[in-house]
Formats: C-alpha cells, structure tokens, sequence
C-alpha cells in the first residue's frame, strides 16, 4: 500500500487543463472534442459455431458465489453458468427465467411458478426445495451476503408445493420482484451448496447451476474455463460455443494488444482511451450500448469533513467534472448531478422521466465560490483521504483530479492506494475503509427502478458505506418501496432523487455507454449492461 500527499497536483491538473483546452472559465471541457457514437440494441446473429471462445477480464472474479458475486468480473462469468428466477433482457424490461409465472396474490406475498425439467450441470433436476434454499442463504447471517439489502424485507422463503415458492415481505415491496432477475435470484443446487461448503464458488468448490455453460476450472490470476451444457432446458439459447474460456487481463495495455492481435475475441469495460486504437485496428469493432450505471465519488467518512453536506457540495464544485469525463473515459461520458441514469426511469411515464431530472441542483466548476464555502464551514486545512486501486486509467484520473481538487480549495488532500483485492473489500468489510473519506465506483442497478439505488442508501442499509443518515429520505424511499401502484412509487422515487441530489451523499460525477469489443471472426452479442445476468455468451458464434 502506498500513501502519496499531494501538496500540489501537477499531473492530475495537467491531465484536466488538457482536456479543456479551450473551454470557458466556468465549464472546463465543454468545447474539447467529444468522440461520436451510436448505442447498438443487437449485433447480427451469427452464422455458425465456435469450437472455442476466448473473452478478456479486466479483472479477476472475487467469487462465483452468486451471494458475493457484486461485482463486472464476477456477474460477466456467472451470467452464463448460473441462471435466475427471472431474467434481465436487453432493454432492461423483467421475463421468465427459472421460474414461469410470478404473481403478487397479496401486498406481502410474491408467488414463483418453478419451472420444470430443468437439469443442473450435474444431471440432476431442480426443484422447489432447491429454490427455496438458493433464496433463504441471503437471509443467513453466517452467509453474510452481499445481497441482504434486497431481502432485507423478507419475512421467510418456503417452498408452498411441488413447483412453487412463496415469498413474504415484512411489507409490501416494490423492488423484490425485479431483483430476481440479478444474482439475488440466482438458484443452485442445495446438494452443491451443502457439499462444498466454504469452498462452494471459488476456484476448488465451483458452481453446479443450469446455464448454457458449465464450470470446468479456475486457474488462479490466469483463466476461468467453461464448456457447452448439452442438457441445457433452454434450445433457443444453446452456447453457439463448444468451449468458453475467460482470460485475466489486468494489464489495460496487454490487454488492448491481445484484442487488437486476436488473441481473445472480445471483451467487456474496455479502457476507454483505447477505442480509438480498437476500432483503427481494423482487426473488430467496439459497439456501445444500454447502461444502467454512474461514476460516483463515494463518501465514506460521516466524522471528517465530507460528513458536512456544504463540504460535500463544495468539493463538487471544485472538480472540472467536464474535463474529467474527457481525461478517464477518453470523452465517451457525459456530466451528471444525478445518481441515476436516465436508462434505470424507462418503466416512468414521459412526465414522471422528464420530473425526475428537471430543476435538479447543478453544481458548476467555480474553484472561487467551492474555497469559500471550505473557509465558511471552517474546515480549512484538514485532511480526506482518497483511496484507489491501480484497476484502470478512470481511477488514477479521478483520484489525482479529486485531490487537485480538494487542495484547490483550501483541504488537504491524500491519495491511499491498495491493491485491487483490497480495494474490492471497501465494497463488504467496513474496516477496509477505516481511515478512507472517498472512493470511486462505477455503480451500475441490475434493475429498471431508480429505488434500487435510493434503497442502499437508506440509513444503516449494508451498501451506505458512509452512514449517511436523512429522515426524510428514508421516509420517502420507503413510502416508494411499499407501493405497489407503479405511478405512485415512481412519483415517491422521483422526490427521493431531489433530496439525494441536495445532500450528495455520493458525489455523482458522468455517466457512460456499455462498451464490447467483437474481433472479426464473431458476432451476435447485445451491447447491453444486462450481461451482468444474462447468458450473453450463448449469443455469440461465428459470422
């Protein structure tokens, strides 16, 4: 771990004044060159199969267990091994998966039809006591998982005859049932999970689900390696490839090489500032499409001086937040005050979408108006702390513009950096961010409904890593949570977005596209975040 203070931030302000060449004093990076791109709903079907396909990871999974599995590196493999009640399509919008029918009898009871003649990799058949214990391990708290916040509202899971499970909520809520279409809803076979015990997900224990691909092996650092399931209960989406083998790329440079050489075949997250190169290469294509995320800087610290809204909201004014999205995303990102995207509001009708982002406080680039808020909060002169990770150009840019920031207005700024794995851990351990007041994400929703975001941000939720604690917000969110007329939900989501967009709990930064790389020799993948929890790869084959 290296800690670096930043008394001046030459670089980081080098990195923004380039980007904002010619801007104007009050929106650095308006007139700096943005690239053009259209968003992609579906590449062509493909014209054959693959004996093998090879996918890059950016990084490597902490874990296939769908109860940790919280992350890109490790929803992009299991997506295709491990299967959900429900599934997310494309555009975002909730289908069939691993249960038929879904029905809300009462306001606290969600009952799921199970499917039949599904098969586990292991040949046996999934029933409902199988989904009944796939669901009740989030409730467990020696599982401790990281997906306790969408059952935090659940008062038991049990299987209610030979093909159905009833859930019942404490209260009525709006999001659960959407949340079965992510690795919340993931179902695995109770005899896997009984017999693997601790090691059930990770390299030695596997997975044994009902995908269209099945786990072969993990070779630390190196690859995870799947093979076609041939029993697969779906034939519309039967793996095109024979063999699926994900290499562990964290080098952006080797990794832009392996891609442009043919090495791997294509790949998600791609380092933005290699587009360019990608697409010039003439070797495939980059295509952008759907996503549900946005570049948050993550308050982490209630007790220091980002705990006081006005700090917060001076920080955020002194980032050029135009220029950033130039320097970390290569232009491929846009400026935002809103902790969710636009992407997440689609199931909102027209007026209640254009409500949610109109009047929203705008925080501009003025460093004079940010220092002087910093004098008249007193904080002059005290310290945060930035921790990143070396995983990637967008969060050594965001860190070193952050602290150029912070000390630009009068706060001492220092930048902490941690390995990737300890970086991960600032996401599910609260003692890895002891002594951290920011940290970068790029948070995605694995649902349509901006209450998903709202929700983990309610006071003592396991995702409010700053502890950041409103009474109104909580009462609002909740009041949205519990209605189950989808007008009037949103409405309370919509007033939800304001208070956040006040208090800044996180501070929003832009916004960008999906980003996949296909080489030449393939086709047939949706450039949607939806890969996350859905078997993409079974799309893919040759052209």
């Amino acid at each position: 771990m290296i800690k670096k203070p930043l008394k001046l931030a030459f670089a980081a302000s080098a990195v923004l004044a380039l980007a904002a060449c010619s801007a104007s004093p009050g929106e650095a990076g308006t007139n700096a060159a943005k690239p053009s791109f259209d968003l992609t709903a579906n590449t062509p079907a493909p014209s054959g199969e693959l004996d093998k396909l090879t996918w890059s990871l950016y990084a490597e999974p902490y874990s296939l267990d769908y109860a940790y599995a919280f992350d890109y590196a490790d929803n992009q493999v299991l997506a295709n091994v491990c299967e959900s009640l429900l599934r997310l399509n494309a555009d975002m919008s909730v289908s069939p998966g691993l249960a038929t029918k879904f029905e809300n009898p009462t306001p606290t009871t969600w009952v799921y039809t199970i499917r039949e003649g599904v098969k586990f990799h292991d040949g046996t058949t999934m029933t409902a006591d199988d989904v009944a214990y796939s669901m009740n391990r989030h409730l467990d708290p020696a599982v401790g998982s990281f997906w306790y916040a969408a059952y935090s509202n659940v008062k038991d899971i049990k299987k209610t005859g030979d093909h159905q499970v009833t859930v019942t909520t404490k209260a009525p809520d709006a999001l659960f049932n959407e949340t079965m279409s992510g690795a919340a809803g993931v179902i695995e076979s109770a005899a896997t999970l009984k017999k693997s015990g601790r090691d059930y997900g990770n390299s030695t224990g596997g997975v044994n689900c009902t995908g269209p691909f099945e786990f072969k092996g993990w070779q630390s650092g190196e690859n995870i390696s799947l093979a076609r399931f041939d029993g697969y209960w779906d034939k519309k989406l039967s793996a095109k490839a024979k063999e699926l083998e994900f290499v562990i790329q964290t080098d952006p440079v080797a990794r832009t090489n392996a891609l442009k050489s043919g090495e791997v075949d294509g790949g998600w997250l791609l380092p933005p500032n290699a587009i360019g190169e990608l697409n010039a290469s003439g070797a495939g294509k980059v295509f952008f499409g759907l996503n549900s995320s946005v570049s948050n800087l993550v308050v982490s610290n209630s007790e220091g001086p980002l705990g006081n809204p006005e700090v917060r909201k001076a920080l955020m004014m002194a980032i050029d937040r135009n220029g950033l999205a130039q320097a970390a995303e290569a232009g491929y990102a846009t400026r935002t005050n809103s902790l969710t995207a636009e992407s997440v509001w689609g199931s909102a009708d027209a007026a209640t979408r254009e409500a949610a982002f109109k009047d929203l406080v705008d925080y501009p680039y003025d460093i004079e108006a940010a220092a002087k808020i910093i004098q008249e909060q007193g904080v002059s002169g005290q310290e945060i702390t930035i921790t990143t990770a070396p995983m990637g150009n967008a969060f050594a840019v965001v860190a070193q513009a952050t602290a150029a920031a912070a000390e630009s207005i009068g706060l001492k700024a220092t930048i902490n950096t941690v390995t990737p794995s300890a970086y991960t851990s600032l996401f599910s351990d609260p003692a890895a961010r002891e002594g951290t007041d920011l940290f970068y994400t790029n948070w995605y929703l694995s649902t349509a409904n901006p209450l998903e975001m709202f929700s983990i941000l309610r006071t003592g939720d396991f995702s409010n890593y700053g502890n950041w604690s409103n009474p109104e917000f909580d009462k609002t969110t909740n009041a949205g949570l519990q209605n189950t007329d989808p007008a009037k939900s949103m409405a309370k989501a919509v007033e939800a977005q304001k208070i956040a967009n006040k208090e800044l709990p996180w501070l929003p930064l832009y916004e960008s596209p999906t980003n996949i790389w296909m080489n030449n020799k393939i086709t047939g993948a949706s450039p949607s975040v939806n890969y996350l929890y859905y078997p993409w790869a079974a799309q893919i084959g040759a052209k």
